[in-house]
């Protein structure tokens, strides 16, 4: 298990320098003059050549790529401005450190995240679970249909729905704001209520089809029999022989899907006006801001990684053929 955890670590940072590399050489590389891509869209011809000397562009290009790594690691001067480790890059728009930028918004893309996460798990996977127990009933159909229904609503029209009934019309909830839980963990709860639900309603759909599809099918597998002439009890029989495997495929999904929402949610965050990684994404492609662009792009590239990582050690509790073979 140990020499499993090592190898799949040193397997990450392998993925993340290749990661690096590619996201690099995509802005740095492909674009016709990397200088005024960063510099923005009003700039002066002398403002791009203090640029292009700032950031060592007439050096060799694997230089610049191991100066960039080396600010990740140790930090960077970019001219009289000193970016701190991690150091991401520098937005010479707005004159600060695009990792300043980065963890300013962090905690609110990691509430909207966790938040939503919980939601859909347990509506999903309960839904589903319910759903294949009592298969073919009104429930089971309408259960799935609602879910196909979920699925199809794209997120931007329930937010706007959601926001004209709740908000607008009968006034229950307030505009998302993202307060701070320590001042007022009421009003905290409320802001964040309306972007949870909007992100786990279509999460939950999906995840409910998925697991009633893989419950039915570990319903019907020989060694779920075998228990049920044991004399076992319905209960550990589902609990046990039947949701634990059906685990494992979403599991996977769930890994991916959060990883993913870790890195912004950019529809919902400019929807609801939340100043999330997703909305400085969107903001910083507006001002065509290269620095935070790539940062925010990395940013996504490691929660991917580190997700399926974790994924992984997981599955190793839910499988035990995957603990022996990893042995």
């Amino acid at each position: 298990m140990t020499r499993y955890v090592i190898g799949r670590l040193g397997g990450v940072v392998v993925i993340l320098l290749a990661v690096c590399l590619f996201t690099y050489l995509i802005f740095f590389k492909l674009s016709p003059d990397p200088a005024v891509m960063i510099c923005g869209k009003t700039c002066t011809p002398d403002r791009i050549d203090s640029i292009r000397t700032v950031l060592g562009l007439n050096q060799p290009l694997l230089t610049q790529f191991w100066e960039f790594l080396q600010g990740i690691v140790a930090g960077r001067d970019y001219g009289t401005a000193h970016c701190s480790a991690p150091c991401l890059g520098y937005s010479f728009q707005t004159n600060e450190s695009v990792w300043t930028m980065i963890t300013a918004r962090l905690p609110v893309s990691i509430t909207v995240a966790v938040g939503a996460a919980i939601l859909w798990l347990l509506a999903g996977v309960a839904g589903g679970l319910i759903s294949a127990v009592r298969q073919g009933t009104w429930w089971d159909r309408s259960a799935m249909a609602l879910a196909l229904t979920g699925v199809s609503v794209p997120n931007y029209v329930l937010a706007l729905v959601l926001q004209y009934l709740l908000v607008v019309k009968l006034q229950v909830l307030p505009f998302p704001s993202a307060p701070a839980f320590s001042d007022n963990p009421g009003l905290w709860f409320e802001s964040y209520l309306m972007p949870w639900t909007v992100l786990a309603i279509g999460y939950a759909c999906l995840y409910a089809r998925l697991t009633r599809a893989n419950v039915i099918d570990t319903l019907a597998e020989n060694f779920v029999r075998t228990a049920r002439a044991k004399g076992l009890q319905r209960s550990l029989i589902l609990r046990r022989h039947a949701l634990r495997p059906a685990l494992t495929p979403i599991t996977t999904i769930f890994g991916m899907d959060f990883a993913g929402l870790l890195g912004g949610a950019l529809i919902t965050e400019t929807v609801f006006g939340l100043n999330g990684i997703g909305k400085l994404a969107a903001d910083s492609i507006a001002k065509n801001d290269q620095p935070v662009i790539m940062a925010v792009t990395l940013l996504a590239a490691f929660f991917v990684v580190i997700g399926n990582v974790v994924v992984d050690l997981v599955y190793t509790a839910l499988d035990p053929r995957v603990r022996i073979t990893s042995a």
